[in-house]
């Protein structure tokens, strides 16, 4: 793990980057943790278990690669997402794909297997639910709770990019979180990322996928001399953008 977590690191401060990066985050999770079965109702029948990306799947492990704090504060304001976030968004899913690559290669010369999902765009163009979301892995690896906004709160925060590869090696499992992180959950007073979401897509009943989605590329649109960057982001620059709320605001 520590290993892993210093060759994620040095990815992230390359000359390379226009993003800044804080500091990842991992997690594990047990392969055969019944949660994952459960992703089909939660998330979509067709998500997929970690025995489907590797027949012999022991452990599920998920990093977390936070945005830096100067980025989440300028895509608080306006309607689109600014440039740098988009910029952001395309740079950590080329890293995450890269990192997944090389850490499978890794690991392959130490007779461990590997596997993992693209960091985006694994998902049913019509339903639009993930095959794989690295989200919920995550969740089931320890790294958070989710919020308000469907979006996994850390102890960095929000606002940043998971992702994850299946290994065929028994690994410490991350304890999950014996409380909830988001503000709401707990029952307070908070509806922030409802208020910033530009669409109204979310609500208190639940996110409009649709709606989200058809912003998303209005975005990509927007920025159309760059890579794809259908992204937004409004939702998560709160209080709970780069730590567990409460601990201090943005």
């Amino acid at each position: 793990m520590d290993q892993v977590k210093q060759k994620t690191s040095a990815k992230l401060t390359g000359d390379h980057l226009q993003t800044k990066f804080r500091e990842p985050l991992l997690g594990v999770a047990d392969a055969k943790d019944p949660l994952f079965a459960r992703l089909k109702e939660v998330v979509d029948a067709g998500h997929l278990l970690p025995q489907d990306l590797l027949a012999d799947a022991k452990s599920v492990l998920v990093f977390f690669l936070p945005f830096d704090l100067e980025l989440m504060r300028e895509n608080r304001f306006g309607k689109m997402a600014t440039r740098e976030w988009a910029v952001a968004y395309i740079e950590a899913n080329a890293l995450i794909n890269t990192l997944c690559q090389e850490m499978r290669d890794e690991l392959g010369k130490m007779g461990i297997k590997a596997a993992f999902q693209p960091a985006t765009h694994n998902f049913d163009p019509v339903t639009l639910c993930s095959f794989w979301s690295h989200k919920h892995a995550a969740f089931i690896a320890g790294l958070g709770t989710f919020g308000l906004h469907h979006m996994l709160i850390t102890p960095a925060g929000c606002g940043g990019r998971f992702g994850s590869l299946v290994l065929n090696a028994k690994l410490a499992v991350t304890p999950r979180p014996l409380v909830e992180y988001c503000l709401h959950r707990q029952g307070k007073n908070c509806r922030i990322c409802l208020d910033r979401c530009p669409t109204r897509a979310l609500s208190d009943t639940g996110l409009d996928k649709q709606a989200c989605y058809d912003h998303l590329l209005e975005v990509d649109r927007h920025y159309s001399d760059l890579a794809t960057c259908d992204v937004c982001g409004k939702c998560a620059t709160g209080p709970c953008a780069a730590r567990i709320p409460g601990l201090n605001q943005l």
